[in-house]
């Protein structure tokens, strides 16, 4: 991790405020905010044209046990069909609002059976409050991300919170699970807008999923597909978001920092060069990501440079590391959370 010198923690809010404007308006400068069709254009028809070609060797090899190799090439296509979905909900793609959101729910709902509607009205809290108790749904699932929220668990729920770094990777392949339930959940019963329509184009995906599965495969192959295929996916996506915030700071209910060090405190970047970056859809550039969530996924790296100089010129950490050893701040974040749901023995008299 770079830890960059801290300072200038008695700045007055108006500074404060004004310290993004800085920034922005040299982001805005070098033209990071601009969109790159032409980026898109390619890594959609690439992600677009794996999608047809893992069906179609589906198709053609049939009946068989080598189809669980399709099903790890599909979940690898899904999850980056998942990326191109959420630049699409952040708006990174077109400068249409209704452009963006058509693409979304063709990538998200047809695509790999996620609500679009349902996926950005729960990122945007997480957005606007990352790692924030109360505020962010991504810090109050499953999982304990705090000392207090460790110590409010009861029961299985208490379980799971003491053994959560044991857990976490192996309940991420229950991920996929999980956003498939949230969105039919989501269509059925949130005033999400144009819910008939997402509720149509997920059913779609759902009956032509398991029509080829179930046509093409004998019934034991075809579960032992959709475990696989579905499982794999729930576990990229998962290993893909876990680096981003665990184990950064956790802010309390109606914390007040301000926007800048709220969006840089709270995430970590994931250095590892171009392979990086594409096997993790630009999210390893998490603090440029939240400081400008309309930023197209090339530009992040143009302007991680830019943002970690700012950072320094401010006196705000800036947090950056291996895949690895997020993995591992992550884990031991989660582990001594866990810690915390033990019983506190009282020392002994005499």
């Amino acid at each position: 991790m770079i830890e960059l010198p801290t300072g200038k923690i008695g700045l007055p809010a108006v500074a404060r405020g004004s310290e993004y404007a800085v920034l922005l308006r040299r982001v805005r400068q070098a033209e990071l905010l601009d969109q790159r069709l032409r980026y898109y254009g390619w890594r959609s028809a690439v992600t677009g044209g794996a999608l047809v070609a893992g069906w179609a060797a589906f198709v053609f090899v049939g009946d068989s046990w080598w189809q669980l190799g399709t099903a790890v090439f599909l979940a690898a296509v899904f999850a980056q069909l998942a990326f191109l979905g959420h630049d699409a909900g952040h708006r990174q793609i077109f400068g249409s609002r209704r452009a963006n959101y058509l693409f979304g729910v063709i990538a998200g709902n047809l695509g790999i059976g996620l609500s679009i509607g349902w996926w950005v009205s729960n990122h945007n809290r997480h957005h606007a409050h990352p790692n924030t108790e109360g505020a962010d749904p991504d810090v109050s699932g499953v999982l304990a991300h705090s000392g207090d929220r460790a110590r409010t668990g009861r029961g299985f729920r208490r379980l799971i919170f003491r053994y959560q770094a044991w857990l976490f990777f192996p309940m991420l392949f229950l991920e996929a699970g999980s956003l498939h339930y949230a969105s039919v959940r989501a269509v059925l019963r949130w005033a999400i807008p144009n819910r008939g329509w997402e509720a149509v184009l997920l059913a779609a995906h759902a009956a032509g999923y398991l029509a080829a599965v179930f046509l093409v495969l004998s019934p034991g192959k075809a579960v032992a597909f959709i475990v696989v295929q579905q499982g794999l996916f729930g576990f990229y996506m998962g290993c893909t978001f876990a680096p981003n915030h665990k184990g950064m700071e956790v802010l309390a209910e109606g914390d007040s920092t301000d926007f800048l060090r709220r969006q840089v405190l709270t995430s970590r970047n994931v250095r590892g060069g171009r392979f990086v970056d594409a096997a993790m859809g630009g999210l390893n550039y998490q603090i440029e990501h939240h400081l400008f969530p309309s930023m197209p996924r090339p530009n992040l790296r143009r302007a991680q440079p830019m943002v970690a100089q700012f950072c320094t010129e401010i006196g705000v950490p800036y947090a950056e590391t291996s895949l690895l050893d997020s993995y591992a701040q992550a884990l031991r974040h989660l582990h001594a959370v866990g810690q915390l749901t033990r019983p506190v023995e009282m020392p002994r008299k005499g």
